[in-house]
């Protein structure tokens, strides 16, 4: 009884906190004001350059011996969350953990990138889907043998969820899925 006690205490302690420190940041051409892609493999030819601080450029080595890498982000543009949300061009409502709104508890993203080429402490990247300044938090290699798994599961709930009905975000659906901001009834 004790140990649920201390268990339940230390995950309701305020003075728990995590924090991370940006390691690059994200340079591309789209803005709040423009959208961006749903998701980048939806968009192949977007591009955009992941800057590093320079202090990880060994941090690089071996890097480019791959095509594909996960960019875990912050949302940097985000307000708030809610618990049940509407996915742009849906019907169904989900708990936002069911989810991929960027408006979420922790607004930490990832993303499926391809790597075009790293020049210095640059890695310039094809099939986007950040906005311009967006922190960086850690870059990982694809590793297909691990990061894939076919379940028809998940590829039924996908179709149902209507993920990939609309592939860019822009005016109204950045405003309600970025921002927060409902609309006008």
């Amino acid at each position: 009884m004790f140990l649920l006690l201390l268990i339940i205490t230390s995950c309701n302690n305020k003075n728990n906190s995590i924090e991370y420190t940006p390691i690059g940041f994200f340079s591309s051409e789209y803005t709040l004001e423009t959208g961006a892609p749903r998701q980048g493999v939806l968009k192949p030819k977007s591009k955009g350059v992941i800057i590093l601080d320079t202090i990880y450029i060994k941090g690089l080595s071996s890097l480019d011996e791959f095509e594909y890498i996960w960019v875990i982000f912050d949302f940097h543009e985000v307000n708030g969350w809610e618990g049940i949300v509407t996915p742009p061009e849906s019907d169904h409502q989900y708990g936002i953990l069911a989810t991929r709104s960027p408006r979420r508890p922790n607004p930490i993203g990832l993303s499926l990138i391809r790597i075009d080429t790293i020049i210095q402490n640059k890695i310039y990247v094809s099939g986007i889907d950040l906005f311009d300044k967006t922190p960086i938090l850690d870059i990982k290699p694809f590793l297909p043998s691990v990061d894939y798994v076919v379940s028809e599961k998940n590829m039924i709930a996908e179709i149902y969820l209507g993920h990939h009905d609309q592939d860019f975000l822009n005016d109204s659906l950045v405003k309600e899925f970025v921002l927060g901001e409902k609309g006008k009834e």
